[in-house]
């Protein structure tokens, strides 16, 4: 068999698994945010492609996770189909050694690390950008045109208005009265004679802004009950419109919509120490788990070969008990670097040490010395598979 050929057949082996995982990865983690975006269009009658457009946005950031995910399960189970049918055995009989049957694997991966890095470093921060624009005009035109005349309307979280009369086209009420019980706030009500939604595309912004009219609320001093009544000419209300708990109420650019140069100019203008540490977290932190899958593909091949009591399913949990705990290590070394306990190049720390995991049991697996991390994860898949199927039978 040629190189090419057996290359060939190595990358469809782990091609086929890890599409499959792709794809029900991502639609698993998109589901709980989908699920609130279609209550805008049962709801509120937003335009299906409008909530098209959002899931878009939303998408680089659950690939960030699914994508590394689906790569190592994709080798775990095509190497272990490999393995189990005794495809593996053959190979080396033939003179295949474990070095051949990595570099397709390593090509691979150097793609999916590449595609990780592009999410992580500008996909990721102009979908976060864009999504929250895009919500910021869906909510302003809810806003403007959800507003009925001599109806309740609850469209604001914490707020019921109620208008006498309604102007379509500029926007102006008359009549407003407003209970406002939001949880920052003292419950109130609110007359006032004309109010009118205004929005800021610059700043994100929504306010209710009205005039001539009184406030009424209880007070909060601790002896006795006093009640009182203010008047004003002019009062504003921001408002908060957003279904999937995202704040529009910053208009500049966040640290998360940056994208990697955006960090570095950044880091270069920030004279607060703890600013710059934050941005240096986020720095390192894109650049880190871009690397991760060239790691799982180093260490995944010498683990999937390993035959395995379970069979060809072993291969999954052990990819999902190596994918757990290096996102565990990860997300232990962001928390610390963050609050300041280790320095930010720890964050580099759970790449090393699965480096150094991954050297080892290649190096093991090559010299056909058995692999105790290999075991110990087929004995973990042993047990689990044993109590499902306990689980499944009839009692």
């Amino acid at each position: 068999m040629s190189s090419f050929r057996l290359y060939r057949y190595f990358l469809r082996e782990a091609s086929a698994p890890m599409v499959l995982g792709l794809t029900v990865l991502t639609l698993v983690l998109l589901m709980g945010r989908l699920l609130r975006l279609m209550e805008l269009v049962v709801n509120k009658g937003v335009p299906l492609r409008e909530i098209l457009t959002l899931v878009a946005c939303l998408l680089p950031g659950f690939l960030i996770v699914s994508l590394p995910l689906s790569f190592l399960l994709g080798i775990m189970m095509g190497f272990g189909r490999l393995s189990a049918d005794g495809e593996i055995l053959a190979m080396k009989s033939s003179g295949i050694g474990l070095w051949s049957m990595t570099k397709p694997i390593l090509g691979l991966g150097l793609l999916v690390s590449l595609m990780t890095a592009g999410l992580t470093t500008t996909l990721k921060p102009i979908g976060e950008r864009v999504f929250r624009q895009r919500l910021f005009q869906i909510t302003t035109s809810r806003a403007n045109i959800g507003i009925m005349p001599q109806i309740f309307n609850n469209e604001f979280p914490g707020l019921v208005l109620y208008a006498n009369e309604a102007d379509e086209r500029s926007g102006i009420m008359t009549g407003v009265f407003i209970s406002d019980e939001r949880a920052d706030a003292m419950p109130s009500l609110i007359l006032a004679r004309t109010g009118q939604v205004l929005s800021n595309p610059r700043d994100l912004t929504l306010t209710l802004r009205l005039e001539n009219g009184t406030l009424h609320r209880q007070s909060r001093q601790a002896s006795g009950r006093s009640f009182q009544v203010i008047g004003f000419a002019t009062y504003d209300i921001n408002l908060d419109l957003t279904p999937t708990g995202n704040s529009l109420e910053q208009g500049e650019v966040k640290q998360k919509e940056m994208k990697l140069d955006d960090l570095h100019r950044a880091l270069k203008k920030s004279p607060a120490a703890e600013e710059r540490r934050q941005l240096r977290v986020d720095f390192h932190e894109r650049l880190s788990l871009a690397v991760a899958p060239l790691l799982f593909a180093l260490l995944g091949a010498p683990l999937g070969i390993q035959p395995l009591r379970s069979g060809r399913g072993s291969g999954f949990a052990v990819g999902l008990l190596v994918f757990l705990t290096y996102y565990l290590l990860h997300s232990l070394a962001n928390t610390l670097t963050s609050e300041g306990a280790l320095p930010v190049f720890a964050l580099w720390l759970p790449n090393l040490l699965f480096l150094l995991a991954a050297l080892v049991t290649w190096h093991r697996a090559n010299q056909e010395r058995p692999l105790p991390l290999a075991a110990t994860c087929g004995h973990i898949a042993d047990w689990l598979a044993e109590r499902l199927r306990r689980w499944e039978k009839p009692s």
